[in-house]
């Protein structure tokens, strides 16, 4: 018998029944990109190979707007893509990848190659997708929560992360997330890093003003509360039904809209993959 995690890698989905397009929230999705970001960057590991990459064409504080399209490039492929494309990306990543590894003066030792580092950032973007999901639209049924989690295992097998690393359902899944999401911290750089994230330092002046105060809030409702506290960052309980209530106005709103619209820019960047590979140009 084809166990469930085997069918998702087979077919997509264990059931023809779901489509995970009906999943996907594009533009509200950003709402939780910086705080899903410092939680993959809190396993130590993982922050100090971005902290310390010399890969400067893949730094989001130098260059931002190839930073958003090489990652949302990478979540559309992971999700949308067939093998052949998830291979082709595949292959593009692990070029810039290859020069992220630790050197004798990092604090911790550190390989972008590494399945178990892959594992804990796929954790973080399933897990920030489904609490994404419920915080706009509510729980999901039993059924539809399980497919989707099978189906979130792409997004560390796009890369090096083997199927069988996945825990194995939901349970399995949420033991895992307890136990390393206990580990996390955030040392001294990985903080001033975070704080620059966090204030959008890398867009123009008249672009940050406007709205780095209410990103920094953002990030603060998103974010696990022992890292909020280790960010010494400020919330309580008018914040979190504020933010509640922005959410569900968000989730009812993008409910009603068409598939193609509230799937933006996902499906903009897969497009953009497709005929960038098409015409032979750089993937990442």
């Amino acid at each position: 018998m084809t166990s469930p995690l085997r069918a998702a890698h087979n077919s997509g989905l264990p059931g023809a029944e779901f489509d995970i397009t009906h999943y996907l929230d594009g533009a509200t999705a950003f709402f939780g990109a910086a705080a899903n970001v410092i939680m993959q960057l809190a396993d130590p590991p993982v922050g100090y190979g971005v902290v310390e990459s010399t890969v400067d064409s893949g730094k989001v504080t130098l260059h931002p707007i190839k930073r958003l399209r090489t990652t949302v490039t990478y979540l559309s492929v992971a999700m949308l893509g067939d093998e052949d494309e998830r291979a082709a990306y595949r292959a593009a990543v692990n070029r810039s990848h290859r020069a992220v590894r630790s050197t004798a003066a990092s604090p911790v030792k550190y390989n972008a190659f590494d399945p178990k580092l892959q594992l804990w950032v796929a954790a973080c973007l399933y897990w920030g997708a489904r609490d994404m999901y419920e915080r706009l639209h509510g729980p999901m049924d039993a059924s539809s929560a399980d497919a989707f989690y099978y189906f979130g295992a792409r997004l560390g097998t796009t890369l090096q992360m083997r199927p069988e690393m996945w825990p194995a359902d939901r349970a399995a899944f949420d033991a895992y997330w307890a136990e390393n999401l206990a580990r996390t911290r955030i040392d001294p750089p990985i903080r001033a890093y975070f704080d620059d994230l966090i204030d959008l330092k890398m867009l123009p002046l008249p672009l940050r003003l406007p709205f780095a105060r209410f990103h920094r809030w953002v990030v603060a409702g998103m974010l696990p509360p022992h890292l909020r506290e280790q960010m010494n960052m400020r919330w309580n309980a008018r914040d979190d039904q504020v933010l509640a209530a922005l959410l569900r106005t968000l989730g009812a709103v993008s409910g009603r809209m068409p598939g193609p619209v509230r799937m933006f820019p996902v499906n903009a960047y897969l497009a953009d993959f497709r005929l960038r590979r098409r015409l032979g140009l750089r993937l990442v």
